[in-house]
């Protein structure tokens, strides 16, 4: 294998010596409640994280209470008292809160599936940008359980809640709240350690009220750059900085056609190196991804591919920074699927990788190298990825991608990008702007024209009032991005949206949106029309109660140049089509018990009529079961014939602790005729390590989960361990 990432690479920049740490702690810079800074202090002793702030650590740390409501009035008075503690040592920052509660008996605490969303439960939560550069960072959360939530910022806006971190967290309830205690290892984290100053603030969510609270926030967001700061984190350090995180899976397959069983295991091995605390070094070895997650299923009724997101944890770390443009579908110059799956999603052996992720000064680097098995007549492949970008201005950044290789053809395959982001916070009264501006240029053996693709965007994403945004892409019909993501080529795509939020002072309306969304798609070789669509959001009403109820619009043209086989069997011809639809949406507040919710649209479908209803129910007796039903259903009639798809998922999760789960999702649907069944037990004693039961169950189906014939079965054990130095 020729690896490009040399992890010889020399360390980059000097540690410069700590700041000494202060005696006292203060609150000073206060623009206008956006700005605060806390001053910290360093602890004499480590607290005990039990969730109960006896410790005498927490007297001496430094604290605030100056909290506001995000959500629903912004920077209004907080309905409940918080107190917030943060501290440090030289290997951990810690945080704590008490978080006063009126009624006790009403604090939601239902999830005890650790990793698990928290969207329905009260939190509380930090975000640290250690940069300090308003463009990156972290977010870490816990409920009332002791459950952890972790995520990463992907952009300077949008968190990518796949990614997970190695911390602790404890909470208790009493008679007066709840209280919370964390602790965050610096080795969790990339940062400058001659930067003493981190992005910081904090956020406390009650479901019941459906009320959001911050330290600070902007535009009633939370993000890098809506952030105060922490000072005085002098001294801290990351020990050697190496994680070993050896695996072993054993797995038993059983393809049922043929009769043959086989079995195997193998060992894996991630190791983890950080040459700066802001510079880490990834090696994987016989690299397995057994116990990730089942992709959700979809019905594609459209004529391009569907998008499936990452969520393996190799390819999640400092996944940030090789996102590019703001690019989040159509024309990815990476995507990091294409790696370890063939095009039908199945596993492809990999085995060595390497990379190196970080931020030297205002540099932020992005290096990806592997060694992928061959496959269905594919060669083995090395596939390279590199991404640089400078931050530019108070919150932007200007860089560039390049990609080297095509992991499912024979064909010499390149890319190199370039883009610019923008993005200003600090307009006033709430507003900002965001935008980006990109371009491609793709390299495959024997194409030589018609192979880049370019384009902007500008937006003005406000929460509150008038919003709007303009989206201009070219994608030309030879470009080809073999580590990226395109499902349309040969377009000019115009995007505009436009709309205003109305929050009324009213007892149970939250906000009233209305907006409008039109795309046009043309095709550069004929300069023919090829998709318009019209949204239209006639209103979108939020409760208080956390209660949503909609009405749209749909109006799409679709121009057919050649024959559309929508299912088998039934085909659209060729034509020039327009039809539309009304939808109505009714969704219950998540933070009930029982939360239904339904959508349904009726019109015009192509040259024929459309019916499709997309409903779902989530049942949350208590903190250990959790079931959720969802079905999605199209009633189609065309000229060519009538056709009904259907689309059932239940997902069935079982707590007997914070620290034993068992997951499981299944899933049908009559497009293939096929149900699936993904069973998921785990035992996480701590962050970073973890044991795995992962039985995998495959059906063909007559119809909905009956006369199921088993065609295939896997079983398999993984068991990985952190070690820290």
């Amino acid at each position: 294998m020729v690896v490009r990432l040399g992890l010889s690479i020399a360390v980059c920049g000097a540690i410069a010596e700590s700041a000494r740490a202060q005696d006292t702690a203060q609150v000073t810079g206060v623009v206008g409640g956006a700005s605060k800074t806390l001053q910290i202090t360093r602890a004499t002793t480590s607290p005990q994280i039990d969730g109960v702030l006896d410790d005498e650590v927490w007297q001496h740390a430094a604290s605030f209470d100056d909290l506001h409501q995000f959500l629903p009035v912004d920077h209004g008075e907080p309905s409940e008292h918080t107190i917030v503690y943060v501290t440090f040592d030289e290997d951990n920052l810690y945080v704590a809160a008490r978080l006063y509660e009126s009624e006790p008996s009403e604090i939601r605490a239902r999830q005890l599936v650790q990793g698990a969303s928290l969207r329905f439960d009260d939190t509380f939560g930090i975000y640290l940008d250690p940069y300090n550069n308003k463009r990156t960072g972290y977010h870490f959360q816990a409920n009332p359980n002791s459950i952890r939530s972790e995520a990463v910022f992907e952009t300077p806006t949008e968190l990518n809640w796949d990614w997970e971190g190695v911390w602790h967290a404890e909470s208790q309830i009493d008679d007066e709240g709840w209280t919370t205690e964390m602790v965050i290892p610096f080795r969790t984290l990339n940062f400058e350690s001659s930067n003493p100053t981190w992005g910081f603030t904090v956020e406390r969510t009650i479901q019941r009220k459906q009320e959001g609270i911050a330290w600070v926030s902007y535009n009633r967001q939370l993000n890098p750059a809506a952030a105060g700061e922490i000072s005085g984190l002098a001294g801290v350090q990351q020990g050697v900085g190496l994680d070993v995180v050896p695996s072993v899976i054993s797995r038993q397959n059983k393809d049922f056609a043929t009769g043959a069983t086989t079995s195997d295991t193998e060992p894996s091995l991630d190791v983890f190196y950080k040459f700066t605390p802001a510079l880490t070094g990834v090696l994987t070895l016989n690299t397995d991804f057994s116990a990730t997650e089942v992709d959700d299923r979809q019905i594609n009724l459209s004529r391009f591919s569907l998008f499936f997101p990452e969520k393996r944890d190799f390819f999640l770390q400092d996944v940030d920074i090789f996102s590019f443009g703001g690019l989040e579908r159509n024309g990815i110059p990476f995507f990091s699927r294409r790696i370890g799956l063939s095009d039908e999603r199945t596993p492809v052996g990999i085995d060595a990788g390497a990379k190196l992720t970080g931020r030297i000064g205002r540099w932020n680097i992005g290096v990806l190298d592997i060694q992928e098995e061959s496959h269905g007549g594919i060669d083995a492949s090395n596939l390279f990825v590199g991404r640089i970008a400078a931050n530019v201005l108070r919150e932007s950044s200007i860089g560039m991608i390049m990609t080297d290789g095509d992991p499912n053809s024979n064909v010499d395959n390149s890319l190199v990008g370039f883009d610019f982001r923008y993005q200003n916070t600090a307009l006033g009264d709430g507003k900002a702007i965001q935008g980006e501006l990109w371009y491609q240029q793709s390299d495959t053996e024997g194409i030589d024209a018609e192979d880049a693709a370019y384009g902007f965007r500008l937006a003005a994403p406000n929460n509150e009032g008038w919003r709007g945004e303009i989206n201009y892409q070219q994608i030309q019909e030879n470009f080809n991005p073999a580590l990226g993501f395109v499902n349309r080529e040969d377009v000019e795509a115009t995007e505009v949206r436009g709309g205003y939020t109305f929050r009324p002072d009213h007892p149970w309306i939250r906000s009233v949106e209305v907006g409008a969304n039109f795309e046009n798609f043309e095709l550069l070789s004929t300069g023919m029309v090829d998709t318009q669509q019209l949204f239209v959001e006639l209103f979108e009403l939020e409760t208080n109660a956390g209660d949503g109820y909609g009405l749209q619009y749909n109006r799409e043209r679709q121009v057919l140049v050649e024959d559309f086989e929508i299912v088998d069997g039934i085909v659209i011809p060729v034509g020039d089509y327009e039809y539309g639809a009304l939808g109505v949406e009714l969704s219950g507040a998540s933070q009930r018990v029982f939360a239904p919710s339904i959508e349904v649209q009726s019109g015009s479908f192509f040259n024929g009529d459309i019916m499709s209803i997309e409903a779902g129910i989530e049942w949350r007796p208590n903190n250990r079961l959790f079931l959720e039903l969802g079905y999605e259903y199209n009633d189609i009639e065309l000229p060519a014939g009538d056709f009904v798809t259907r689309l059932v998922q239940v997902r069935a999760n079982y707590a007997f602790n914070v620290r034993w789960s068992w997951v499981n999702l299944i899933q049908y649907d009559n497009e293939s005729s096929e149900a699936g069944i993904n069973s998921r037990l785990r035992w996480n004693p701590r962050a970073g390590q973890d044991f795995f039961l992962v039985i995998n169950h495959g059906f063909d189906a007559e119809r909905t989960f009956r006369g199921l014939t088993s065609t295939e079965n896997q079983v398999a054990l993984k068991y990985t361990h952190t070690f820290r130095f």
